[in-house]
Parts: C-alpha cells; structure tokens; sequence
C-alpha cells in the first residue's frame, strides 16, 4: 500500500515539474519585440552604443583626421613606455630621442594648417573643439618633462644622434666607471690612485660643460652618481687646482696684520732713532761751548 502511495506522488510531482517549465517557456516566448529590445544592450552594457557612435555630422568622423589621432596615441605610447624605464639612472635623453622626434613630428602635422582629404584641416577639430582639448595637454605635458630635462642641449637638431660633447663625455665616463669596478673590490688606495686622472678629465669635462651650457639632464645625474662614489662609497679625495690661489689669498690675509704691525713697530723705531740722534748732537756741542768759555 505503502509502495502505491509513493508511487503515485512521484507521479504528481513529475506533472506539476512540467507543467510549471511550460508556462516559463511560454512566457518568455510571449515578450514583445520591443521589450526585447530594451533589454539587449545590457548584454553589451561594457561598450555603451553612445560612445562607439558617431553621427555623420561629427567631425572626428572624418578618416584623415581619425588616422592622425590613433598615430598621435601609438607614438604618445611608445614614448611613455621609453621613458618609464630610463627614469633610474636617468636616461631620457640619449634613449628616448627619437620616439619624440617621432610624437613631435605627428603633433606638427595635427596642429599645422595643412588641409588633408576633403580640403580640411584636423587642428581645430583636433585641439580645439573641445573644453578639455586633450590632445594639446597630452603634448603639452611631454614637452614640459623634455624641456625640464634640458634634453635639446644634448640632441641634434633634427633628432638624428646625440651630439659629439655629449658622446664624448659618455665615453669618458664610461672608461671611468670601468676603472672603478676594476679596483672595486680591492684596495680603494689603488683604486684613489689608478682612477685620478680618468676622474679629473671626467671633472673637467663636465665643468666646461656646465659653463657652455651644452648638458642635460643624463650628463648632470650621471656625474652626480660618479662624485657621489668616488667620494663617498670610495672615500677618494681629488685636490681642485683652483683651492691653491684661494689658500695663498687666505694665508696673505691672515698674516696681513702681523705684517702691518711689525712694519709699523719697525717704522717707528727708526723715527725715534732720528730724532733722538740731532739731539744729542746739540747737547754735545753745548758742552763743548761751555768748556772752551771756561778754559
């Protein structure tokens, strides 16, 4: 009796399963084309149609100046991504030269009046149809790190090479830097020694640089690391040639005084002694009077 009574309930429970997926699928079925439509884009809601579509009146819609901005972004990128990896030890200049001569030249032919396909030209629609005017602060913010860096002291004209003082300099540095991890690990007394005159040139060099006004920024943190090593981790010491003057200067007003007053001791001596000398001159021939007058 038991067994038909279960028998009998798995059998209901099967019926109201079905009947209950059914209805579902005839509900869904009943949904109106335009219910079906308004509910699609969720499916897409990571890429909004608004901002993927442009109407044929706007005019980033034109190719040439569509063209010109994803050149502007690829070589925006390639230049970012040089200049990460050349921030330590700073290398911004003599690595990444040419990816902005690359980004320079794009930005001159959006910002230029040349007119492209259609007689038009980007630089309004491009820099200036908008508030935010993005194009122009993405330039204008990599072309403020490039001045900062003093990088046109150091590069040809036409981004075609570094220049012959900055090379030269790179491969004064470079001799040095190996004379350093030569005596490294030995006795820094050799290495004060061995490396002296590699350094001074090293110096020198940048001295002459600084006052000419022909270093960026590469040469300034390169030589700092070098004095910072030589100094400090090496505990070298290097004689300036122009501390002999400044001693001798120092030391010639230091005894300025003494010397002023012994002169003066000296002078004075010598004054007593003539006027000391008519004195006794007269003296002596009063006496002599007196005596003839009293013979």
């Amino acid at each position: 009796m038991s067994q038909r009574k279960n028998s009998l309930f798995s059998a209901l429970l099967l019926i109201n399963i079905y009947t209950l997926a059914c209805g579902e699928l005839a509900s869904a079925s009943s949904v109106s084309p335009a219910a079906a439509a308004v509910f699609k884009p969720a499916a897409d809601s990571a890429f909004p149609l608004s901002l993927l579509s442009s109407s044929p009146e706007d005019p980033a819609s034109n190719d040439y100046c569509t063209d010109l901005l994803h050149i502007f972004g690829q070589r925006y990128i390639a230049y970012v991504n040089c200049l990460v990896p050349a921030a330590r030890p700073v290398k911004v200049c003599q690595n990444c030269f040419s990816s902005y001569g690359s980004f320079l030249e794009i930005y001159r032919n959006i910002s230029s009046d040349e007119v492209g396909p259609g007689n038009e030209s980007c630089r309004d629609r491009l820099l200036r149809s908008d508030r935010l005017m993005l194009v122009y602060l993405l330039y204008n913010n990599l072309k403020d790190m490039w001045s900062r860096s003093n990088c046109k002291q150091c590069i040809t004209n036409h981004f075609n090479s570094l220049t012959n003082d900055t090379l030269y300099f790179m491969t004064i540095h470079n001799e040095t830097i190996t004379c350093f991890n030569k005596y490294e690990q030995g006795n820094h007394t050799e290495l004060c020694k061995n490396c002296k005159s590699l350094y001074k040139d090293l110096n020198e060099l940048y001295g002459g640089m600084e006052k000419n006004q022909t270093m960026c920024i590469d040469i300034e943190d390169a030589m700092n690391m070098t004095r910072r090593q030589w100094s400090k981790s090496f505990n070298c010491s290097l004689p300036r040639e122009e501390t002999v003057p400044v001693i001798a200067v120092s030391s010639f007003m230091v005894f300025l005084p003494i010397i002023f007053y012994l002169s003066s001791f000296l002078h004075s001596e010598q004054k007593k002694r003539k006027l000391i000398h008519p004195k006794r001159a007269r003296s002596y021939t009063s006496m002599m009077n007196i005596q003839d007058k009293l013979s």
